[in-house]
C-alpha cells in the first residue's frame, strides 16, 4: 500500500493511492498533528488496507497536491557515508567507519515530489543525494538488532540535497549545509513493509537532466536497516513518525572534477522501483 499526504484546503490530509487515483484517507486518519501515527504500526496499517480494499478512488492521482512525505516526525535523522564504494569515493585511504555518521534535518528543509529544489543565493554549490528513507511504525528504545525490522512502518524517498561548501563551514558540523529551506524533497509516498519481502537490496538510482548519476542497492550498505534502528535506538527513543534516511550512494556532483552542481532549470529524479519516483526541478531561491 501506498500511503501519500496530501495538501487541501491550507492543512494536510492524508490518502492511499489506488491505481492512477487516491482514496481519501481523512474520515480514518483526521487531520490533526501526529494523527498519522496511530496507523503506522503493524495492526493501524492492517486497519488502512481494509478501509481502502474494494474502495473506488476519491480523486485522480494527477489531480491531487502532494505534499513533502513528513508523517509529523520528532526527529529527521540522516546517515552520511554509508556505502561501501562511497566511503572509497573519499580518496583518503581511511578504513570503514566502525560507527555511522548521522546528522539531523528540519521539516523545512523538504519540499514536495515535483515542486522545486531552490538553490539559496548564499551558494552555488547545491548537490543531490538520492536516498531511501525509513519511516519509523513502531517506537522504542534500545531496539534488539533482531527486532529492529519490525518497527518499520515502511519506506520512501529522499534527495538529501546539500549546500558543499556551507557544509564546511565549520569543524565538525555539516548542519549548516544541510538545513537550507526547500533544498531538499522527500515522497512522493511511503510503501508500506508488508510489500518488501526484505531490504537487503533495494535498488536506487538518480538521474540529472536524463543522466544516470547514482546506481546502486542497498547490498552495499555498511550498516543496514536493522543496525541502523539498533544504533539510533541505542541514544534516542525512536517514535512513530521518526524518519531515518540511510545514505547516499557514489556520484553526487561533489565527486565529479570539475564537481558539477545543480543549477536553474536542471531537473533530478531519484527512482527506487521499489517505491516509485521523486523528481524535482531546480529553481533559484
Amino acid at each position: 500500500m501506498k500511503i501519500v499526504r496530501l495538501e487541501r484546503q491550507g492543512g494536510f490530509a492524508w490518502g492511499a493511492v489506488s491505481g492512477d487515483g487516491i482514496v481519501d484517507l481523512s474520515r480514518m486518519v483526521g487531520g490533526g498533528h501526529g494523527a498519522i501515527h496511530a496507523f503506522l504500526d503493524d495492526d493501524g496499517r492492517r486497519r488502512l488496507a481494509d478501509h481502502v480494499a474494494g474502495r473506488t478512488a476519491d480523486m485522480a492521482l494527477e489531480d491531487a497536491v502532494i505534499a513533502p512525505f513528513l508523517p509529523d516526525p520528532e526527529k529527521i535523522l540522516c546517515v552520511g557515508v554509508n556505502y561501501h564504494n562511497r566511503n572509497a569515493e573519499y580518496r583518503d585511504q581511511s578504513e570503514l567507519p566502525k560507527y555511522p555518521s548521522l546528522f539531523m534535518r528540519t521539516p523545512g528543509s523538504f519540499t514536495a515530489h515535483g515542486r522545486p529544489l531552490l538553490r539559496p543565493r548564499e551558494s552555488e554549490q547545491l548537490d543531490y543525494e538520492g536516498e531511501i528513507v525509513i519511516v519509523i511504525g513502531k517506537g522504542g528504545r534500545r531496539i534488539p538488532r533482531s527486532q529492529a525490522l519490525g518497527h518499520i512502518a515502511g519506506l520512501t524517498i529522499m534527495n538529501e540535497g546539500t549546500l558543499r561548501d556551507w557544509v564546511r563551514h565549520a569543524k565538525f558540523n555539516v548542519t549548516q549545509g544541510k538545513n537550507f529551506d526547500r533544498s531538499g524533497a522527500i515522497g512522493p509516498w511511503m510503501v508500506t513493509a508488508d510489500a518488501f519481502s526484505g531490504y537487503d537490496d533495494i535498488a536506487l538510482q538518480t538521474r540529472v537532466n536524463g543522466e544516470l548519476r547514482q546506481d546502486d542497492s542497498t547490498a552495499n550498505m555498511i550498516f543496514p536497516f536493522d543496525y541502523l534502528i539498533a544504533y539510533v535506538s541505542t541514544f534516542t527513543t525512536l517514535r512513530p513518525g521518526d524518519i531515518i534516511s540511510t545514505g547516499t550512494p557514489t556520484g553526487a556532483g561533489a565527486r565529479f572534477d570539475p564537481p558539477r552542481y545543480l543549477g536553474a532549470g536542471d531537473m533530478v529524479e531519484v527512482i527506487v522501483p521499489a517505491i516509485g519516483m521523486l523528481g524535482n526541478p531546480v529553481a533559484d531561491d
